[in-house]
């Protein structure tokens, strides 16, 4: 981490962190009156959790993974309770704002005993249900993928190609909670499949070449009748996307930079990827350029893109794409962040058609912060290609 980012984190980062707590604690400590020792200790306890998920993000990367990764499953797990805290805090406050305001219009008078009643209820009551969503989040973001499997019609395939199987992973953040036993396990439920085509869509690492080369390395062993094929995602461009792409050939992934390749000649199709649209001013000479990938391009071939994120879509219709795969997304992984997303991105998840093309935005295969998923499930995508 440069010292620039550094200093960003420190200041920017870490004066969220604190407010967050502040609040957590004002709500669940200090609004209710905990009687003695429990008030302190409440107190303590918030402030120290709060300290470790500020301390723990830096020192783990200074430290050996078998120091770091359990530090960071703590602080990840913490982050993921405390979140939950913050936004049922936040509805419970709406409600409680909106009674008081008409109470105070009706002329009802101010009863201290019937505050802090209700300051001991919400409280407790949030932090059940912080704990209670966590929980539910954690046991279905590590269980087993599921395979997701849909098919797609494209007029433009030949018929000789339709029954076409691609399967897409994407967003698996191999990091500080995820790691080479996870991508083992991508591995054999890819290759049990027997795929025609495996497509990686970006958001693959969470780091260096190396910290965590030797972590992804089982990815050589991925088997697909016509080749693994990768796009850069984000986060690539957090974790040195350069040294990205020139590591993963050594794997025997194929990393599409704005170029087109033919599959299975006059009886497939054209297969495109482009460049992340965070790669813009973040990496010397990258960037998405979908007109420099169709260049000579045959339009009367089916065309399918890999472009991380969705937003791709726009511009992949006006340029004739029979369908675009994407992640990024990873579905909003637990509320309310699907309702947030809809304000980046034109689609979520799912099967979507957009003028003449479609999209396919998957949910993810891993996750990122922390380890859980509320209303989303993670998801190895078997895509058959059909004609239609």
């Amino acid at each position: 981490m440069s010292v620039s980012r550094l200093l960003f984190f420190l200041v920017v980062v870490g004066g969220i962190v604190v407010a967050l707590h502040y609040y957590v604690w004002a709500r669940l400590v200090r609004d209710p009156a905990l009687p003695p020792p429990w008030g302190t200790v409440g107190g303590w306890a918030i402030a120290g959790l709060g300290t470790l998920a500020m301390a723990g993000t830096i020192v783990s990367r200074f430290v050996p993974r078998s120091v770091g990764s359990p530090l960071m499953w703590f602080v990840y797990v913490w982050i993921g309770i405390a979140f939950f805290a913050v936004m049922l805090l936040a509805g419970g406050d709406v409600v409680r704002g909106t009674f008081h305001i008409g109470r105070r219009i009706a002329g009802a008078p101010d009863d201290p005993a019937r505050r802090l009643a209700i300051a001991r209820l919400l409280g407790g009551g949030v932090g059940l249900a912080a704990l209670g969503l966590a929980a539910v989040g954690m046991a279905n973001a590590l269980r087993p993928l599921a395979v997701k499997r849909i098919k797609v019609p494209i007029a433009r395939l030949p018929r000789g190609a339709s029954g076409y199987r691609i399967v897409q992973i994407t967003d698996i953040h191999v990091g500080p909670t995820i790691g080479k036993e996870f991508i083992e396990e991508i591995v054999t439920r890819v290759n049990d499949l027997a795929p025609d085509l495996v497509a990686i869509t970006g958001d693959l690492v969470d780091g260096s070449v190396e910290e965590l080369g030797a972590l992804v390395a089982p990815l050589a062993r991925l088997r697909a009748k016509d080749g693994v094929f990768f796009v850069t995602g984000n986060h690539e461009y957090y974790s040195g996307a350069a040294e990205w792409v020139a590591f993963l050939p050594s794997l025997g992934v194929k990393v599409l930079r704005n170029e087109r390749v033919s599959i299975r000649g006059d009886q497939g199709f054209d297969l495109a990827g482009v460049d992340d649209w965070t790669a813009k001013g973040m990496a010397p000479g990258h960037g998405p350029d979908l007109p420099r990938a169709l260049v000579g391009r045959d339009d009367t071939r089916a065309l399918v893109l890999l472009a991380h994120q969705p937003k791709a879509i726009v511009e992949a219709a006006a340029l004739g794409v029979d369908l675009v795969l994407s992640g990024h997304t990873h579905g909003g992984q637990f509320i309310p962040w699907n309702f947030v997303v809809r304000l980046q991105q034109p689609y979520v998840a799912g099967l979507h058609t957009h003028g003449s093309a479609q999209i396919y935005v998957s949910e993810g295969t891993g996750y990122w912060g922390p380890p859980m998923r509320v209303g989303t499930r993670a998801e190895i995508t078997e895509i058959e290609l059909v004609t239609g």
